[in-house]
């Protein structure tokens, strides 16, 4: 991934154990790029459907453009991703096993496109989250310990 990020579905690191990650370019009418150039999009809760050989990213929100009246589409209507034949069989296939889900990471500009990173994902049991919890805590203990160490 390079570029500006201009969105990060933060929940998704916490809910979910990320398998492989996938850049896909997005299709969009003119104000929704004005809009996402802005920031004022959303990937909180949504997830990559597929169906009939095409990746569609739903409940991604991207507000209406101001000055796009006439222009503006619905703010959560479904987005085709633009993938790969091979990497949209590879989708449906991982998904299809028990546990896996295809969630948007992140959205950024690449040049002047705008492009999802998007992951095959499997889903956290609650003893996961504590247990990643867990070792964060222990993680920031001893390199605070180390530093104080250091320093004295």
């Amino acid at each position: 991934m390079e570029g500006k990020t201009i969105a990060r579905n933060k929940k998704a690191w916490h809910d979910y154990f990320i398998r492989e990650t996938y850049e896909a370019g997005i299709e969009l009418v003119g104000t929704e790029v004005k809009s996402i150039r802005q920031g004022n999009v959303n990937l909180k809760d949504s997830y990559v459907s597929v169906k009939q050989g095409e990746a569609v990213v739903k409940g991604m929100h991207i507000s209406p453009y101001e000055k796009g009246n006439i222009f503006n589409k619905d703010p959560l209507r479904d987005r085709r991703l633009l993938l790969h034949k091979r990497e949209i069989n590879k989708l449906i296939g991982a998904s299809q096993q028990q546990g896996f889900s295809i969630i948007p990471l992140s959205l950024y500009l690449k040049g002047n496109l705008v492009k999802m990173e998007v992951a095959l994902a499997q889903g956290k049991k609650n003893y996961d989250r504590r247990e990643t919890v867990a070792k964060r805590d222990a993680k920031r203990d001893i390199d605070r310990a180390i530093k104080e160490r250091n320093r004295g």
